[in-house]
């Protein structure tokens, strides 16, 4: 009896490691997909010898051709902004399930927008932003939220340190910085176009406590969150220290080990009229979290049905369940939600 095939593309860099090396651990069948194909055959031969693909993502009919081996496909290989299309639309020819690891706020709407009726005439599950950032926030927005009437708002904040960046990330991070034309979630819908920076202070609760805050960060919850809560504003932050770390944008080089230091708190604020609710995560190496919340939703793919089409990570999985599986791997530590 054949297995379902998990196709790991950008296996050669950090998170694609490791995403392959959870899916070695829980005895998945795996390919190693990606551009350059003299990494995989190093990296197979480092894991013992399975399959290889090469696919540059310039390349449609060899992306197609791995969609049409797979089941599933997991992308960890950014920026999304370049290679977050033809991996997506690779996945739905070739009838293969897809799970993204993409940050980006356009193409997890264009995923929306454009590829919904693709995928469901395909018979294809997406499940975008299954990632540390933007996924465990859309996942504890969902639970905080769940039960709540009349919502206002949902802030999400972000208290990162420690992070070392990879090369995508850090030109993931550029193109964020960088984009005028970002999307926001106010009064009710989504707008694009420039958004003015600005410090916030988001109250952490202790030990923590308040934080000097970048916001809005672009992250890709103000598309994901109103499709599963109904709220009239979504906004996501970052603290401000994140950034002034030494060595965060020159740790291209960093090990795993070193990358695996990153401390971090991700809480969510649900304002009500009557009130409101918070919850909170906790916990260490978000790229390890990143790539076993990855492999959770594609094992879940790849072992039974879900209905076809495009999902942000609450939308497709339950929320508080999803996150308590997190943390009995023992990858955060979930608080549950408080009511004020």
């Amino acid at each position: 009896m054949s297995h379902p095939l998990i196709a790991v593309y950008g296996a050669t860099g950090h998170t694609g490691r490791l995403v392959a090396s959870e899916l070695r651990a829980r005895d998945r069948d795996i390919v190693l997909a990606g551009r350059d194909g003299g990494a995989l055959k190093a990296l197979s031969d480092e894991f013992g010898g399975p399959p290889v693909h090469e696919a540059p993502v310039d390349d449609p009919g060899a992306l197609r051709a791995l969609a049409e081996r797979a089941d599933v496909l997991i992308h960890c290989a950014g920026p999304f902004t370049h290679t977050g299309r033809p991996l997506a639309t690779a996945a739905v020819e070739g009838g293969c399930h897809y799970v993204d690891h993409a940050l980006e706020q356009h193409h997890t709407a264009w995923l929306f927008d454009e590829m919904q009726e693709p995928a469901r005439r395909a018979g294809v599950t997406m499940i975008t932003a299954m990632s540390f950032y933007g996924g465990i926030g859309d996942l504890l927005a969902g639970a905080t939220a769940a039960g709540s009437e009349d919502i206002e708002r949902v802030v999400l904040g972000y208290a990162v340190s420690d992070w070392l960046l990879t090369t995508g990330a850090k030109r993931t991070a550029e193109l964020l910085f960088a984009d005028t034309r970002r999307i926001t979630y106010d009064a009710g819908a989504r707008h694009v176009g420039y958004v003015e920076p600005r410090n916030a202070v988001f109250p952490f609760p202790p030990p923590l406590g308040p934080r000097t805050m970048i916001a809005p960060v672009p992250f890709s919850e103000v598309v994901t969150v109103p499709r599963h809560v109904r709220t009239a504003r979504v906004e996501a932050q970052l603290t401000a220290a994140t950034f002034e770390q030494e060595g965060v944008f020159t740790s291209e080089h960093a090990d795993a080990a070193a990358r695996a230091g990153s401390r971090f708190i991700v809480a969510a604020q649900v304002v009500t009229a009557a009130g409101g609710s918070a919850g909170q995560v906790s916990g260490r190496d978000l790229w390890r979290l990143s790539a076993v919340a990855s492999v959770e939703a594609a094992v879940r793919l790849a072992d039974a049905p879900h209905e076809p089409g495009v999902y942000g990570p609450a939308e497709a999985f339950p929320a508080e369940e999803f996150l308590r599986d997190l943390e009995r791997l023992g990858l955060l530590s979930y608080s549950g939600r408080t009511r004020s």
